[in-house]
Protein backbone atom coordinates (compact mmCIF):
# COMPACT_ATOMS: atom_id res chain seq x y z
CA UNK A 1 0.00 0.00 0.00
CA UNK A 2 1.41 3.37 -1.05
CA UNK A 3 1.86 6.22 1.39
CA UNK A 4 -0.85 8.20 -0.44
CA UNK A 5 -3.37 5.36 0.02
CA UNK A 6 -2.41 4.97 3.69
CA UNK A 7 -2.96 8.69 4.23
CA UNK A 8 -6.44 8.52 2.65
CA UNK A 9 -7.38 5.53 4.85
CA UNK A 10 -6.27 7.38 7.98
CA UNK A 11 -8.28 10.47 7.00
CA UNK A 12 -11.40 8.36 6.36
CA UNK A 13 -11.03 6.57 9.73
CA UNK A 14 -10.64 9.88 11.60
CA UNK A 15 -13.71 11.27 9.83
CA UNK A 16 -15.77 8.20 10.76
CA UNK A 17 -14.67 8.40 14.41
CA UNK A 18 -15.60 12.10 14.52
CA UNK A 19 -19.03 11.36 13.03
CA UNK A 20 -19.66 8.56 15.53
CA UNK A 21 -18.64 10.83 18.41
CA UNK A 22 -21.11 13.51 17.29
CA UNK A 23 -23.84 10.89 16.81
CA UNK A 24 -23.50 9.36 20.27
CA UNK A 25 -23.17 12.75 21.94
CA UNK A 26 -26.33 14.14 20.35
CA UNK A 27 -28.41 10.96 20.49
CA UNK A 28 -27.05 9.21 23.60
CA UNK A 29 -28.15 9.68 27.21
CA UNK A 30 -28.13 13.33 28.23
CA UNK A 31 -27.43 14.91 31.60
CA UNK A 32 -30.32 14.62 34.04
CA UNK A 33 -30.80 18.37 34.29
CA UNK A 34 -31.68 18.68 30.62
CA UNK A 35 -35.12 17.18 31.21
CA UNK A 36 -37.81 18.02 33.73
CA UNK A 37 -37.89 15.35 36.43
CA UNK A 38 -41.45 14.17 36.90
CA UNK A 39 -40.39 11.85 39.73
CA UNK A 40 -39.87 14.73 42.16
CA UNK A 41 -42.67 15.48 44.63
CA UNK A 42 -45.57 17.87 44.34
CA UNK A 43 -45.60 20.82 46.69
CA UNK A 44 -48.63 21.15 48.91
CA UNK A 45 -49.85 23.99 46.67
CA UNK A 46 -50.02 21.55 43.75
CA UNK A 47 -46.91 22.81 41.94
CA UNK A 48 -44.30 20.32 40.71
CA UNK A 49 -40.65 20.51 41.74
CA UNK A 50 -38.09 20.33 38.94
CA UNK A 51 -34.86 19.85 40.93
CA UNK A 52 -31.98 22.30 41.20
CA UNK A 53 -30.05 20.60 38.41
CA UNK A 54 -32.70 21.79 35.98
CA UNK A 55 -31.35 25.31 36.61
CA UNK A 56 -27.91 24.52 35.14
CA UNK A 57 -28.55 25.22 31.42
CA UNK A 58 -29.41 28.88 32.14
CA UNK A 59 -27.78 29.47 35.54
CA UNK A 60 -24.70 27.27 35.55
CA UNK A 61 -22.40 29.74 37.35
CA UNK A 62 -25.00 30.36 40.07
CA UNK A 63 -25.53 26.63 40.48
CA UNK A 64 -21.80 25.90 40.69
CA UNK A 65 -21.29 28.54 43.39
CA UNK A 66 -24.45 27.63 45.29
CA UNK A 67 -23.47 23.99 45.76
CA UNK A 68 -20.49 25.22 47.80
CA UNK A 69 -22.69 26.99 50.35
CA UNK A 70 -23.65 25.77 53.82
CA UNK A 71 -27.30 26.08 52.82
CA UNK A 72 -26.99 23.61 49.97
CA UNK A 73 -24.91 21.23 52.09
CA UNK A 74 -27.04 21.36 55.20
CA UNK A 75 -28.34 17.84 54.48
CA UNK A 76 -27.45 14.96 52.20
CA UNK A 77 -27.64 11.21 51.81
CA UNK A 78 -24.84 9.65 53.81
CA UNK A 79 -21.84 8.76 51.63
CA UNK A 80 -18.05 9.07 51.58
CA UNK A 81 -18.17 12.59 50.17
CA UNK A 82 -20.63 13.99 52.71
CA UNK A 83 -20.09 12.29 56.04
CA UNK A 84 -17.30 13.56 58.31
CA UNK A 85 -15.59 11.93 61.27
CA UNK A 86 -13.33 8.94 61.72
CA UNK A 87 -14.63 5.38 61.38
CA UNK A 88 -11.36 3.80 62.50
CA UNK A 89 -11.28 1.86 65.78
CA UNK A 90 -9.18 4.49 67.54
CA UNK A 91 -11.47 7.44 66.94
CA UNK A 92 -14.99 6.14 66.44
CA UNK A 93 -16.42 5.81 69.96
CA UNK A 94 -18.57 7.85 72.34
CA UNK A 95 -18.80 6.49 75.88
CA UNK A 96 -22.17 6.48 77.63
CA UNK A 97 -23.45 5.54 81.04
CA UNK A 98 -23.72 1.76 80.87
CA UNK A 99 -22.20 1.33 77.44
CA UNK A 100 -20.95 3.11 74.33
CA UNK A 101 -21.72 3.84 70.70
CA UNK A 102 -19.24 3.38 67.87
CA UNK A 103 -19.29 4.35 64.22
CA UNK A 104 -18.39 1.72 61.63
CA UNK A 105 -18.37 1.28 57.87
CA UNK A 106 -19.45 -1.97 56.25
CA UNK A 107 -19.72 -2.68 52.52
CA UNK A 108 -19.70 1.02 51.73
CA UNK A 109 -22.49 1.83 54.22
CA UNK A 110 -22.23 3.68 57.54
CA UNK A 111 -23.66 2.47 60.85
CA UNK A 112 -23.92 3.47 64.49
CA UNK A 113 -23.46 0.50 66.84
CA UNK A 114 -24.66 0.62 70.45
CA UNK A 115 -23.30 -1.85 73.03
CA UNK A 116 -23.88 -2.21 76.76
CA UNK A 117 -21.09 -2.25 79.35
CA UNK A 118 -20.57 -5.99 78.75
CA UNK A 119 -20.10 -5.44 75.04
CA UNK A 120 -23.47 -6.93 74.10
CA UNK A 121 -25.02 -5.48 70.95
CA UNK A 122 -28.03 -3.32 71.81
CA UNK A 123 -28.70 -1.59 68.48
CA UNK A 124 -27.32 -1.26 64.97
CA UNK A 125 -28.64 1.68 62.97
CA UNK A 126 -27.71 2.64 59.45
CA UNK A 127 -26.77 6.30 58.96
CA UNK A 128 -29.12 7.38 56.19
CA UNK A 129 -28.99 11.19 56.30
CA UNK A 130 -26.25 13.66 57.20
CA UNK A 131 -27.47 16.91 58.79
CA UNK A 132 -25.16 19.93 58.77
CA UNK A 133 -22.58 21.26 56.34
CA UNK A 134 -19.72 20.60 58.74
CA UNK A 135 -18.97 24.26 59.50
CA UNK A 136 -19.95 23.64 63.13
CA UNK A 137 -20.52 19.91 62.91
CA UNK A 138 -22.87 17.19 61.70
CA UNK A 139 -25.63 15.07 63.14
CA UNK A 140 -27.03 11.89 61.61
CA UNK A 141 -30.48 10.47 61.01
CA UNK A 142 -31.69 6.94 60.50
CA UNK A 143 -34.86 5.45 59.08
CA UNK A 144 -36.50 2.61 60.98
CA UNK A 145 -38.81 1.46 58.20
CA UNK A 146 -40.25 4.94 57.42
CA UNK A 147 -39.86 6.47 60.90
CA UNK A 148 -37.06 9.03 61.16
CA UNK A 149 -34.76 9.34 64.20
CA UNK A 150 -31.67 11.31 65.18
CA UNK A 151 -28.75 9.16 66.30
CA UNK A 152 -26.69 9.42 69.48
CA UNK A 153 -23.33 10.42 68.03
CA UNK A 154 -22.61 13.71 66.28
CA UNK A 155 -19.41 15.09 64.77
CA UNK A 156 -18.04 18.34 66.25
CA UNK A 157 -15.78 20.20 63.84
CA UNK A 158 -13.99 22.29 66.50
CA UNK A 159 -12.48 19.18 68.12
CA UNK A 160 -12.62 16.98 64.99
CA UNK A 161 -14.21 14.27 67.09
CA UNK A 162 -17.43 12.40 67.81
CA UNK A 163 -19.55 13.68 70.69
CA UNK A 164 -22.88 12.94 72.34
CA UNK A 165 -25.50 14.71 70.20
CA UNK A 166 -26.57 18.12 71.58
CA UNK A 167 -29.44 17.76 74.04
CA UNK A 168 -29.08 13.98 74.32
CA UNK A 169 -28.88 12.22 77.71
CA UNK A 170 -25.76 10.27 78.65
CA UNK A 171 -27.41 6.94 77.89
CA UNK A 172 -28.62 5.14 74.78
CA UNK A 173 -31.32 7.24 73.13
CA UNK A 174 -32.95 8.03 69.79
CA UNK A 175 -34.79 11.28 69.13
CA UNK A 176 -37.84 11.23 66.87
CA UNK A 177 -37.48 13.77 64.04
CA UNK A 178 -40.52 15.68 62.78
CA UNK A 179 -40.98 18.63 60.43
CA UNK A 180 -40.16 21.03 63.27
CA UNK A 181 -36.61 19.61 63.17
CA UNK A 182 -36.12 18.78 59.50
CA UNK A 183 -37.76 21.86 57.95
CA UNK A 184 -34.59 23.97 57.94
CA UNK A 185 -32.32 21.27 56.55
CA UNK A 186 -34.20 20.11 53.45
CA UNK A 187 -36.02 21.79 50.59
CA UNK A 188 -39.03 19.52 50.97
CA UNK A 189 -40.18 16.35 52.74
CA UNK A 190 -43.66 14.86 52.96
CA UNK A 191 -44.78 13.82 56.43
CA UNK A 192 -47.29 11.01 57.00
CA UNK A 193 -49.61 13.52 58.69
CA UNK A 194 -50.38 16.91 57.18
CA UNK A 195 -50.09 18.45 60.65
CA UNK A 196 -46.36 17.54 60.63
CA UNK A 197 -46.50 15.98 64.09
CA UNK A 198 -45.39 12.52 62.99
CA UNK A 199 -41.85 11.25 62.40
CA UNK A 200 -43.08 8.95 59.61
CA UNK A 201 -42.15 10.13 56.10
CA UNK A 202 -42.40 9.27 52.45
CA UNK A 203 -38.71 8.54 52.01
CA UNK A 204 -38.86 9.28 48.28
CA UNK A 205 -40.15 12.80 48.90
CA UNK A 206 -36.95 14.14 50.46
CA UNK A 207 -35.19 16.94 48.56
CA UNK A 208 -31.91 17.35 50.41
CA UNK A 209 -30.22 20.62 51.17
CA UNK A 210 -31.70 24.11 50.94
CA UNK A 211 -31.61 24.51 47.18
CA UNK A 212 -32.97 26.83 44.49
CA UNK A 213 -36.60 25.80 44.88
CA UNK A 214 -36.72 26.38 48.64
CA UNK A 215 -36.38 30.09 47.92
CA UNK A 216 -37.79 30.41 44.39
CA UNK A 217 -40.61 27.90 44.74
CA UNK A 218 -41.39 24.70 42.80
CA UNK A 219 -40.12 25.41 39.30
CA UNK A 220 -41.35 22.84 36.81
CA UNK A 221 -43.57 25.41 35.09
CA UNK A 222 -40.62 27.83 34.91
CA UNK A 223 -38.38 25.20 33.29
CA UNK A 224 -41.06 24.26 30.76
CA UNK A 225 -41.70 27.94 30.02
CA UNK A 226 -38.00 28.54 29.32
CA UNK A 227 -37.80 25.42 27.17
CA UNK A 228 -40.77 26.61 25.08
CA UNK A 229 -42.97 23.72 26.19
CA UNK A 230 -45.91 25.87 27.32
CA UNK A 231 -48.48 27.24 24.91
CA UNK A 232 -50.80 29.51 26.88
CA UNK A 233 -48.45 31.09 29.42
CA UNK A 234 -46.92 34.42 28.41
CA UNK A 235 -45.40 35.30 31.79
CA UNK A 236 -42.53 33.40 33.42
CA UNK A 237 -43.99 31.94 36.65
CA UNK A 238 -40.69 31.95 38.59
CA UNK A 239 -40.62 34.05 41.77
CA UNK A 240 -38.11 36.90 41.51
CA UNK A 241 -37.08 37.71 45.07
CA UNK A 242 -35.50 41.00 43.96
CA UNK A 243 -38.97 42.32 43.05
CA UNK A 244 -40.53 41.58 46.46
CA UNK A 245 -40.98 44.22 49.13
CA UNK A 246 -38.59 44.17 52.07
CA UNK A 247 -40.71 42.19 54.49
CA UNK A 248 -41.48 39.49 51.94
CA UNK A 249 -37.74 39.23 51.23
CA UNK A 250 -37.06 38.90 54.94
CA UNK A 251 -39.74 36.22 55.25
CA UNK A 252 -37.77 33.93 52.95
CA UNK A 253 -34.90 33.84 55.46
CA UNK A 254 -37.16 34.03 58.51
CA UNK A 255 -38.48 30.54 57.77
CA UNK A 256 -35.36 29.20 59.49
CA UNK A 257 -33.60 32.22 60.98
CA UNK A 258 -36.41 33.67 63.11
CA UNK A 259 -36.63 31.19 65.96
CA UNK A 260 -38.41 27.87 66.15
CA UNK A 261 -41.69 29.12 64.64
CA UNK A 262 -43.37 26.00 65.97
CA UNK A 263 -46.88 27.47 66.08
CA UNK A 264 -48.66 26.58 62.84
CA UNK A 265 -51.37 29.01 61.79
CA UNK A 266 -52.15 27.55 58.36
CA UNK A 267 -51.00 24.48 56.46
CA UNK A 268 -47.81 22.90 57.77
CA UNK A 269 -44.10 23.72 57.95
CA UNK A 270 -43.60 23.22 54.20
CA UNK A 271 -46.76 24.96 53.02
CA UNK A 272 -45.31 28.47 52.84
CA UNK A 273 -43.94 29.61 49.47
CA UNK A 274 -41.82 32.69 48.79
CA UNK A 275 -43.95 35.73 47.99
CA UNK A 276 -46.53 34.96 50.67
CA UNK A 277 -46.63 36.36 54.22
CA UNK A 278 -44.84 33.99 56.56
CA UNK A 279 -46.92 35.21 59.52
CA UNK A 280 -49.98 33.72 57.80
CA UNK A 281 -48.39 30.26 58.18
CA UNK A 282 -46.20 30.06 61.29
CA UNK A 283 -45.35 32.04 64.41
CA UNK A 284 -43.07 31.74 67.40
CA UNK A 285 -44.67 30.51 70.61
CA UNK A 286 -42.77 33.24 72.47
CA UNK A 287 -43.38 36.06 70.03
CA UNK A 288 -43.48 38.63 72.87
CA UNK A 289 -40.04 37.72 74.20
CA UNK A 290 -37.79 40.80 74.66
CA UNK A 291 -35.30 41.24 71.83
CA UNK A 292 -32.45 41.20 74.35
CA UNK A 293 -33.23 37.55 75.08
CA UNK A 294 -32.96 36.35 71.49
CA UNK A 295 -30.27 33.73 71.04
CA UNK A 296 -27.43 34.24 68.56
CA UNK A 297 -28.11 30.79 67.08
CA UNK A 298 -31.86 30.73 66.83
CA UNK A 299 -33.00 34.16 65.73
CA UNK A 300 -30.71 36.15 63.45
CA UNK A 301 -33.82 37.74 61.96
CA UNK A 302 -34.98 39.15 65.30
CA UNK A 303 -31.51 40.44 66.14
CA UNK A 304 -31.01 42.11 62.76
CA UNK A 305 -34.41 43.80 62.78
CA UNK A 306 -33.57 45.18 66.27
CA UNK A 307 -30.41 46.85 64.93
CA UNK A 308 -30.17 50.56 64.18
CA UNK A 309 -28.75 49.71 60.73
CA UNK A 310 -31.99 47.95 59.85
CA UNK A 311 -34.33 50.44 61.51
CA UNK A 312 -32.77 53.44 59.79
CA UNK A 313 -32.87 51.86 56.35
CA UNK A 314 -35.91 51.49 54.15
CA UNK A 315 -34.38 48.74 52.05
CA UNK A 316 -31.85 46.77 54.13
CA UNK A 317 -32.57 43.04 54.20
CA UNK A 318 -30.61 39.83 54.75
CA UNK A 319 -29.62 39.92 51.06
CA UNK A 320 -27.98 43.31 51.52
CA UNK A 321 -25.06 41.51 53.15
CA UNK A 322 -25.55 37.88 52.13
CA UNK A 323 -25.65 36.47 48.62
CA UNK A 324 -27.33 33.07 49.10
CA UNK A 325 -25.73 31.83 45.87
CA UNK A 326 -22.18 32.17 47.23
CA UNK A 327 -20.07 30.85 50.09
CA UNK A 328 -19.00 34.13 51.70
CA UNK A 329 -17.94 32.77 55.08
CA UNK A 330 -14.77 34.48 56.30
CA UNK A 331 -14.73 37.00 53.44
CA UNK A 332 -14.11 40.09 55.58
CA UNK A 333 -13.30 42.33 52.61
CA UNK A 334 -16.71 41.63 51.06
CA UNK A 335 -18.60 42.42 54.27
CA UNK A 336 -16.47 45.53 54.89
CA UNK A 337 -17.34 46.81 51.43
CA UNK A 338 -21.03 46.24 52.17
CA UNK A 339 -20.81 48.21 55.42
CA UNK A 340 -18.97 51.07 53.72
CA UNK A 341 -21.77 51.52 51.21
CA UNK A 342 -23.67 53.22 54.06
CA UNK A 343 -20.87 54.09 56.49
CA UNK A 344 -18.59 55.80 54.01
CA UNK A 345 -16.18 57.37 56.49
CA UNK A 346 -15.40 54.71 59.12
CA UNK A 347 -11.78 55.84 59.47
CA UNK A 348 -12.83 59.29 60.65
CA UNK A 349 -15.41 57.80 63.02
CA UNK A 350 -12.85 55.45 64.54
CA UNK A 351 -10.22 58.17 64.84
CA UNK A 352 -12.64 60.39 66.75
CA UNK A 353 -13.17 57.59 69.26
CA UNK A 354 -9.69 56.17 69.67
CA UNK A 355 -6.44 56.02 67.73
CA UNK A 356 -6.39 52.30 68.43
CA UNK A 357 -9.41 51.67 66.19
CA UNK A 358 -8.54 53.86 63.21
CA UNK A 359 -6.73 51.09 61.33
CA UNK A 360 -9.27 48.31 61.78
CA UNK A 361 -10.27 46.54 58.58
CA UNK A 362 -12.86 44.06 59.88
CA UNK A 363 -16.17 45.75 60.66
CA UNK A 364 -18.07 42.68 61.81
CA UNK A 365 -15.35 41.58 64.24
CA UNK A 366 -16.22 44.56 66.45
CA UNK A 367 -19.79 45.38 65.51
CA UNK A 368 -21.09 41.80 65.21
CA UNK A 369 -18.91 39.85 67.68
CA UNK A 370 -19.18 36.16 68.49
CA UNK A 371 -21.20 35.19 71.55
CA UNK A 372 -21.83 31.80 73.19
CA UNK A 373 -25.21 30.37 72.22
CA UNK A 374 -27.66 29.44 74.95
CA UNK A 375 -29.36 26.89 72.71
CA UNK A 376 -26.48 25.29 70.80
CA UNK A 377 -24.41 23.46 73.39
CA UNK A 378 -22.26 20.36 73.09
CA UNK A 379 -20.99 17.85 75.60
CA UNK A 380 -17.36 17.08 74.86
CA UNK A 381 -15.76 13.70 75.50
CA UNK A 382 -14.85 12.76 79.08
CA UNK A 383 -16.81 15.69 80.53
CA UNK A 384 -20.30 16.03 81.92
CA UNK A 385 -20.53 19.76 81.38
CA UNK A 386 -21.84 21.35 78.20
CA UNK A 387 -19.93 23.90 76.14
CA UNK A 388 -21.73 26.67 74.28
CA UNK A 389 -20.86 27.11 70.61
CA UNK A 390 -19.80 30.64 69.70
CA UNK A 391 -21.88 32.24 66.95
CA UNK A 392 -21.75 35.72 65.45
CA UNK A 393 -24.54 38.00 66.61
CA UNK A 394 -26.70 39.83 64.09
CA UNK A 395 -27.54 42.59 66.56
CA UNK A 396 -25.29 45.18 64.92
CA UNK A 397 -23.97 47.76 67.33
CA UNK A 398 -21.05 49.17 69.32
CA UNK A 399 -19.60 46.63 71.74
CA UNK A 400 -16.99 47.11 74.45
CA UNK A 401 -15.80 44.03 76.34
CA UNK A 402 -18.71 42.08 74.91
CA UNK A 403 -21.35 44.57 76.09
CA UNK A 404 -23.60 46.49 73.71
CA UNK A 405 -22.98 50.16 74.35
CA UNK A 406 -25.41 51.93 72.09
CA UNK A 407 -28.80 50.83 70.89
CA UNK A 408 -31.13 53.12 69.01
Amino acid sequence: MSNRVKFRVIVIVIALLAALTVFFYTNGPQEEYQTVQDTLPLHYNGEQFAGSRSCIPCHESLYESHIETAHYNTSARANNDKILGSFSEKGNRVNLAGGHVSLIKESGLFYQITRDYKGKLVDKSKIDIVIGSGVKGQSHLTFKVDSLFQLQASYFTLTEDWINSPGFPNYSFKRAVSDNCIKCHVTFAKNETFSSNSNVYDRNSFMYGVDCERCHGPSQKHVKFRKGLTQNDTIDPIISIALLDRQLKMDVCAQCHAGLRGKIVKGNHFSYVTGEKLEDYTKNYFSKRPKSELDVHGNQYGLLTSSACYKKSASMSCNTCHDPHKNQRGNASYFNATCIECHNSPTEIHASISDETSGFQNCIKCHMPNFPSNTMKVQLKNTRSEKSVDIRTHLIGIYIDGLLQKRE
